[in-house]
């Protein structure tokens, strides 16, 4: 109390002097309403200031009361829009302006991009009440979006995020369009994608003349493109449709001439097609969709959805049917629910005509060619697949493919990690220089680093292709674009054939190149993505078809003890000669024949493979297997899963990669609980040498195994479980072993043989029985897919160009 002032009277506190501050939030705040959430938290603060987008992410200065701006901090990553990731949120105090009001100023593009471009999104609920609702002036529109959905990744030309800087900027705004952009009290405020029926892109739908498919296709005379193409789909039509990352070639899948047309024209095999539902409803009776599973199904990212097929579906009341050539022999079905606005014009909306209940939705691509993004070249290298095309005017800038993912052990494994995941970063934990690493040849993806972020490209396809190639060049110089990753250092496959380390080789430009083993980089990949730091190693099981190893034979069986800088083979798959390279990967017959005479067993006329294998390619077969001509070694367990499918009668022609594995999984999933006896791999010890493992694993006892059970009249399926159970056993008795002898306890399985859930679970089970700590795949797929992310870290560190 100051002198003179009365005991008990009222002191008035001298009023809060305001403060300022700058604020960036780094993540993915761009293209989502993050600075229309930041004006409107500020507005509702009292608090004054501006936000705009760089290239560092959004960055907000705010001035006000001390305790308005603690609020503010705290909210800005708690209540962020939906499609916001907040990485960083940091702050400094500057000086105070006395800025009236609070504003969103135009983005700043210069300086090094470091902000994170978001994925594409499905159509919110908001976007999808509007669509069927006949009183809103969207009703209908085919492109209806907000900042909580629609195209991100796959319209954006550069960054900061704005729609100059995206292919939307030949648009311009209608008034009402306009008027929504700049209200901070609209859902579209500051929606780069905005449109309607008046200001937006427009459909077209073209129609091949079916008495001369060399003639361009022509415009369909109806007004309505949606209602003729549904016509069309109903009909039995095969219709190319453009999408957001790519044209989809899309039919009736109930429709069983459409199905098997597309499938022959398309010479896809017994290759599975992907199938898109209205609701889950509509394919209930024939999968089974847990709770994970529906979560995918329905979330934002809505992505094909491996769910297992019911044995025995009963055909419910109302239920569309689904042709049996929709996905022939494969123990899955890929389902997605529709993710735009036109997927739902097509599927119907509530009182159209009754049309197509399920639709088989498959790239828009020739067998080996990346999906096709540009209208011409839809119409000339999709002639001969479509009967018509419904297009539109609104770009594509990067292809986008649709993401595959599957629920394992109550967690999602992709297969295919692209549409909705791409470009959103992988934490690294370890920092690396900028960095480009190339991924493999098959199921190719390319990986740019910096930091402790690893940013993958959108699925790009097998690197056979010269279109794929040139589709590789273009998705590198966007990544490039959306990151501002400038790589200072290369990273590729050890493999001397492989186009994607061929590619790095031409591009180094004076930049170091470092060549990865193939499941060094696998291992490495999976370390990785659970965080795994520096001397950390690892039991790291490697399953796959195709890897080239450091005695220039074909890994693929492979337990390598391995840390990030380098790895000691443990243990491996016998060696079997590989007779022909690709031909016998297509003719699994030969890779059981192959296996057959390495095991000493006799080419019997009563075995399978034996009775596939034409008359007078048999003698050829032995004399090339005894004379070892043009016969790599391979250890590789992808192999042996053909040669056992088989040898069980299961698969003999593969017309698409892991089939014969695929249908081995399928068969064995009918087996039932008890599987009885089981087999059991030998285990002997290695050879010497640099390259050489210190434990091998004989199939021959597996192999002996089936053909006594074949013999007995065993049911194949029992056959099937008891591989599936051996393969899994191996692994326990390998790992056990390499923990006796190291003392290491984390193991993990990566590799595309590990897509196989049956033996993935089981092995892990098995492994956590034991006590191990199990590492599986959940940011990227255990195939190639996820290459690049493994090479990106092992390079860093074998070039010494980590940062610490």
């Amino acid at each position: 109390m100051t002198t003179g002032q009365a005991e008990g009277a009222t002191a008035t506190a001298p009023p809060t002097a305001a403060a300022r501050r700058r604020i960036t939030v780094r993540g993915v705040v761009q293209g989502v309403g993050f600075r229309p959430f930041v004006h409107t938290l500020a507005t509702e603060l009292g608090l004054t200031g501006h936000v705009t987008n760089t290239g560092e992410g959004v960055v907000a200065e705010v001035e006000g009361a001390p305790a308005a701006l603690a609020r503010f901090g705290e909210r800005l990553s708690g209540e962020a829009p939906p499609l916001a990731v907040v990485e960083t949120v940091d702050g400094q105090d500057i000086a105070v302006a006395g800025e009236a009001g609070f504003r969103i100023l135009p983005s700043r593009a210069h300086g090094p991009s470091r902000t994170l471009v978001a994925p594409d999104a499905a159509t919110c609920e908001a976007c999808l009440a509007e669509l069927t609702d006949p009183a809103d002036r969207r009703h209908r529109h085919p492109f209806l979006s907000c900042t909580h959905c629609g195209p991100r990744f796959t319209i954006v030309t550069a960054v900061p995020y704005d729609r100059a800087l995206t292919t939307m900027d030949r648009f311009p705004m209608c008034p009402r369009c306009a008027r929504e952009y700049a209200d901070p009290g609209d859902r579209r405020f500051h929606a780069q994608p905005i449109a309607c029926h008046d200001c937006g892109p427009r459909l077209r739908l073209l129609t091949a003349d079916p008495a001369d498919r060399t003639r361009p296709p022509r415009p369909a005379p109806g007004a309505d493109p949606v209602a003729d193409t549904r016509r069309l789909l109903a009909d039995g039509a095969i219709v190319a449709v453009k999408g957001l990352g790519g044209y989809h070639l899309v039919c009736d899948a109930s429709n069983d001439t459409a199905v098997a047309l597309l499938r022959h024209r398309k010479a896809r095999g017994d290759k599975p097609f992907a199938l898109m539902a209205r609701h889950i409803a509509d394919v209930a009776h024939l999968v089974r969709v847990g709770t994970e599973e529906r979560a995918l199904l329905t979330g934002p990212v809505r992505p094909i959805v491996l769910l297992r097929r019911t044995p025995h579906p009963a055909p419910a009341r109302g239920a569309p049917t689904l042709s049996d050539a929709v996905a022939p022999g494969s123990p899955d079905l890929g389902v997605m629910l529709p993710y735009t606005p036109l997927n739902h014009l097509l599927l119907g909306l509530p009182g159209d005509p009754p049309g197509p209940r399920l639709l088989v939705m498959t790239s828009g691509n020739v067998a080996g060619e990346p999906i096709v993004t540009d209208d011409d070249e839809a119409v000339g290298r999709l002639a001969h697949l479509a009967d018509a095309w419904l297009t539109h005017d609104r770009p594509i800038r990067i292809p986008c493919d649709d993401s595959v993912v599957r629920i394992s052990d109550g967690e999602p494994l992709f297969v295919r990690r692209s549409r909705g995941y791409a470009p959103f970063p992988v934490p690294l934990p370890v920092p690396v220089r900028p960095a480009l690493a190339t991924g493999g040849d098959l199921k190719n993806v390319l990986c740019l680093a910096e930091g402790h972020r690893a940013w993958l490209s959108a699925h790009i396809g097998d690197m056979d292709d010269l279109a794929t190639q040139q589709a590789f060049e273009r998705a590198e110089a966007h990544l490039e674009t959306v990151t501002g990753v400038r790589p200072q250092l290369l990273a590729a496959d050890r493999h001397p054939g492989y186009r994607s380390g061929r590619w790095a080789q031409c591009h180094t430009d004076g930049r170091p190149l470092v060549r990865v083993q193939h499941h060094h980089a696998h291992i490495a990949a999976a370390m990785a993505e659970h965080g795994l730091r520096d001397g950390r190693p690892v039991i790291g099981v490697a399953f796959d078809g195709t890897g080239y190893g450091d005695d220039h034979a074909v890994w693929g069986g492979e337990i390598l003890l391995a840390d990030y800088d380098g790895y000691r083979r443990f243990g491996q798959l016998a060696y079997v000669p590989l007779p022909g390279g690709d031909t016998t990967v297509r003719r699994p017959y030969r890779m059981a024949l192959a296996h057959l005479r390495a095991a000493g067993i006799d080419w019997a006329e009563d075995l399978p493979p034996v009775a596939a294998c034409p008359p007078d390619e048999r003698p050829l077969l032995a004399r090339q297997l005894e004379r070892h001509l043009n016969c790599v070694p391979t250890s590789s367990m992808g192999r042996l899963f053909d040669a056992v499918s088989s040898l069980a009668g299961v698969c003999h022609h593969a017309g698409y990669e892991a089939q014969a594995a695929i249908a081995l999984e399928a068969a064995a999933l009918t087996a039932g609980e008890d599987h009885g006896p089981g087999y059991a791999f030998a285990l002997r010890a290695g050879p010497a040498g640099a390259t050489g493992a210190d434990l091998v694993a004989d199939p021959a006892p597996v192999l002996t195994a089936v053909v006594e059970d074949l013999r007995a009249g065993t049911a194949v399926p029992l056959i099937a479980a008891r591989f599936h159970t051996a393969v899994a056993g191996l692994v326990r008795r390998g790992c056990a072993l390499a923990r006796e002898r190291t003392g290491l306890t984390i193991v993990a399985l990566t590799g595309g043989v590990f897509a196989n859930t049956l033996l993935a679970e089981a092995t892990a089970g098995l492994l956590r029985e034991d006590g191990f700590t199990v590492l599986r795949h959940r940011r990227v797929p255990p195939n190639d897919g996820g290459l690049a992310l493994g090479q990106i870290v092992v390079a860093a560190r074998m070039a010494g160009a980590a940062v610490r």
